[in-house]
């Protein structure tokens, strides 16, 4: 049993394919008729882990028992939803593992577990951290069952301390086989930067390709007040001058470099409070004629009223590159319309091109759930339009 009075005891256990993890913001929306002011009330979000845990008769027993006696306490959690492979092998003596450290919350003057064949974890503590490697503050020795191990055998995943925030649950199969689930609310939450996205107008642009994947399910409202006296007709008054579409958008990633920039994409958002631009990847504008390269005029079949279209962003799926421009002024051309963008494209635009409007957006929880397997982490997050 790890001495639970002198340092946190180490949650050893092997994590099994499904892990949850939760990040939870807190903001105030103020609303207003013709637009809303956000305010954070959490500059940094409480994250909880939810780790399950195949055991046998003598782990399921280990998970009772240092749950008795540090229910309360501390813990350090390996975070294996962040564990690396490194690029080389380890020997005992090594005071360094490499592999791209850029990908994973490790930090110096902290600690990692090492976990080798998928059995339970050791520690390692960390003396600095550079962009390919981690440096050890002691040469390992103990925690290698070999005087050299490969590396296809070595998971590395950084470790945080954290609190058990609710009951360890036991589920038994067999005598011999259980199910150890544990939830930890992590401490010291880091501060991500933000990844580098498209941006149009100040704001960016989330053109994952899994969103064109996955089903989008969207609904149209406005916040209105129903009139009835009971007597006559009902009377329907709008109470705010903004339009809301609301999301659900799921974003997929695979991958440690992926899974990573997805992390610190929902760190940008900081729950409800930041906006971004979120393609409807709808092709509501099918164009009817070819553009030249120098030309602002987009010929499209109608599809909106021709003060709908003035002042709307857009997307254009270009043969290199994804394009952004906003509709200034729309005429009608026989049965077609003919809008004007804010600029040229520098490059001809063939006809059968995809265009897709562009919707500012921000998400509509506080509380975002990532669903890590084996290969690939999963989220879905509702959004709302903003005006700003």
């Amino acid at each position: 049993m790890p001495e639970l009075y002198d340092r946190p005891p180490l949650w050893a256990f092997p994590a099994a394919t499904q892990i949850t993890e939760v990040l939870e913001w807190r903001t105030d929306i103020l609303s207003a008729q013709a637009g809303e002011q956000r305010i954070a009330l959490r500059p940094r979000p409480r994250e909880i882990i939810t780790l399950q845990h195949r055991c046998d008769a003598l782990g399921m027993a280990r998970a009772a028992e240092l749950a008795r006696a540090g229910f309360a306490a501390d813990w350090r959690v390996p975070l294996w939803h962040m564990a690396l492979q490194p690029t080389a092998d380890l020997a005992q003596g090594a005071t360094e593992i490499l592999f791209d450290t850029t990908v994973s919350d490790l930090r110096a003057a902290e600690f990692a577990a090492i976990a080798i064949d998928g059995r339970e974890a050791v520690l390692v503590e960390i003396a600095s951290v550079a962009a390919d490697r981690i440096f050890l503050e002691e040469p390992l020795g103990t925690q290698l069952p070999a005087p050299s191990v490969a590396a296809a055998r070595i998971a590395v995943a950084p470790v945080r301390q954290g609190a058990l925030a609710a009951a360890i649950e036991i589920t038994r199969r067999r005598q011999s086989d259980s199910m150890v689930t544990a939830t930890f609310l992590l401490r010291d939450a880091s501060d991500l930067t933000a990844p580098v996205l498209p941006s149009y107008l100040g704001r960016p642009v989330q053109t994952n390709p899994s969103l064109v994947r996955s089903p989008l399910s969207a609904s149209f409202r406005r916040a209105v007040e129903y009139v009835d006296n009971g007597f006559g007709p009902v009377v329907v008054e709008p109470l705010r001058d903004v339009f809301e579409r609301g999301e659900a958008i799921t974003l997929k990633a695979q991958g440690a470099s992926a899974r990573w920039a997805q992390r610190r994409w929902l760190w940008s958002l900081r729950g409800r409070q930041s906006s971004f631009w979120l393609p409807t990847w709808g092709r509501e504008l099918q164009l009817r004629a070819a553009m030249t390269s120098g030309s602002t005029l987009m010929r499209v079949a109608p599809v909106a009223a021709l003060a709908g279209y003035v002042g709307r962003p857009i997307l254009l799926e270009m043969p290199g590159a994804l394009r952004f421009r906003t509709i200034t002024s729309a005429v009608a051309d026989g049965i077609d319309h003919r809008l004007t963008i804010s600029s040229s494209l520098g490059e001809p635009v063939p006809l059968g091109t995809k265009v897709h409007f562009l919707t500012l957006v921000r998400s509509d929880a506080d509380r975002m759930e990532i669903r890590h397997a084996a290969v690939a982490s999963e989220v879905t997050l509702p959004v709302v339009e903003v005006a700003g």
